[in-house]
């Protein structure tokens, strides 16, 4: 069936641009010697990687709803490899990080595979679709870590470089201009005329912006900083941690290290989906609080288990016992996942006809995260680098606090009408307590 060709379709596409878009991190070590880098440079390369995901996510998922996912995908991905060719042939460290930073735009993609998704399933089976989406895309950062090391190893040489990483983003950047041409030739916008027209129609300023202020968005917005901008920070990041806090110059040990919490990020998040669903259909309520709001008692849970497992990781890293951060780490990547499904569950249930523009503010917000989280990892004020993760997990605490307050059933049910701006291309919003 045709949804089913546009879930691979959207899920190898997501995958590989997972991949391409963390290239470098298993090379930070041979691209720190070339270019001469200090641990808080490679920190600011790993942040660099999300800078203009959070305005490019926005865009992408607003133009997906507007002309279909298919030609904004394949129009990214061919963007996207002419850089990633480009970089390979970088002799300065400035044209290098610019042309990076471009290629970093890959992880945009993320929203417009939850919209062409969106388009083809049913909401009893969105939860569990999108969680596939993810979760196997997701795990392209996994893929990166474990394969490319290997293929483009210290010792590789070819025809063209001499270098392992250069080689690396070469052929990568090939692969994803390849990928652009058949998602364009055999994706298929809509499961019907009228549903690409309902889309389309959506896609005003007005619409929006209305939607982009509503509770329920605010809240998956920040919710997704504190899993996905984790994810993202911790896919930048764990190789540099496992290489340089445990005194390990290992490049393929600290990677394949670095690859089970991705791993976990990635594979375990149709879980998250799956269990939304689940609770949904079957009106079961898990925990007194949040009485009759199914979905969002699941995510309350799981974005408790994020700031706990947070906690963990640092205790793991005092341990002093490098495979015990290993399995936090992996805990970790577990707990982002569930939350990550549980999210993006409630995306297109909530907003069935613009699930292109709320899933770019989510998904965009989300990849703040990415950016600051690095930046504390590094740190010249900690003491070492296993405290960096405590640290994160208190800042997460008042979205928590946030999601507490949304996901009382009287705000949560008019959480899609009613918003911190009380304004709306179609009537007055509603605000909490109305009747």
């Amino acid at each position: 069936m045709t949804k089913w060709r546009t879930l691979a379709l959207a899920t190898v596409g997501f995958n590989f641009s997972f991949l391409i878009w963390f290239s470098f991190a298993p090379f930070t070590g041979p691209m720190a010697a070339e270019f001469g880098l200090s641990l808080a440079e490679i920190g600011i390369l790993a942040s660099a990687a999300i800078w203009l995901a959070p305005f490019g996510r926005i865009l992408t998922g607003w133009l997906s709803d507007k002309s279909g996912a298919p030609a904004v995908f394949a129009i990214v991905l061919t963007y996207v490899g002419v850089f990633s060719i480009a970089s390979a042939f970088a002799q300065s460290y400035a044209v290098f990080f610019v042309e990076r930073l471009i290629v970093a735009t890959a992880g945009i993609t993320f929203v417009i595979g939850i919209q062409h998704v969106s388009e083809w399933f049913e909401e009893e089976q969105l939860g569990t679709a999108e969680g596939i989406y993810a979760g196997v895309g997701n795990a392209g950062a996994a893929g990166g870590a474990l394969v490319l090391p290997r293929v483009f190893g210290s010792n590789w040489s070819g025809p063209l470089f001499e270098t392992n990483w250069r080689a690396a983003f070469f052929y990568t950047g090939c692969v994803s201009i390849l990928l652009a041409v058949v998602y364009y030739a055999l994706g298929e916008a809509a499961k019907s005329e009228e549903k690409r027209q309902a889309t389309a129609e959506s896609a005003s300023f007005e619409g929006w912006f209305y939607t982009a202020t509503r509770y329920g968005t605010v809240v998956l917005a920040l919710a997704y900083v504190m899993t996905f901008g984790l994810e993202l920070s911790m896919n930048g990041w764990l190789a540099t941690y496992y290489r340089e806090g445990f005194d390990t110059d290992n490049l393929v040990l600290a990677s394949t290290f670095a690859a089970t919490f991705s791993v976990a990020a990635g594979l375990l998040r149709p879980i998250g989906g799956y269990v939304s669903d689940v609770l949904a259909r079957k009106e079961r309520n898990i925990i007194p609080l949040f009485e009759g709001r199914y979905r969002e008692q699941w995510t309350f849970v799981t974005l408790c288990f994020v700031v706990v497992s947070m906690f963990g990781m640092t205790l793991a890293g005092l341990s002093g016992q490098v495979l015990v951060a290993v399995g936090a780490g992996f805990v970790v990547g577990m707990a982002c996942a569930f939350a990550e499904g549980s999210i993006f569950a409630q995306v297109p249930a909530m907003f069935p006809n613009s699930s292109g523009a709320v899933a770019g503010v989510v998904g965009g917000v989300g990849t703040v995260g990415g950016i600051v989280y690095p930046l504390v990892y590094s740190a010249p004020f900690l003491a070492n680098l296993h405290l960096g993760y405590a640290v994160v997990a208190v800042s997460m605490v008042p979205i928590v606090l946030l999601a507490a307050w949304v996901f009382q059933p009287h705000i949560a049910e008019i959480a899609t009408e009613s918003g911190f701006v009380n304004a709306s291309p179609n009537s007055e919003s509603r605000v909490p307590g109305d009747d």
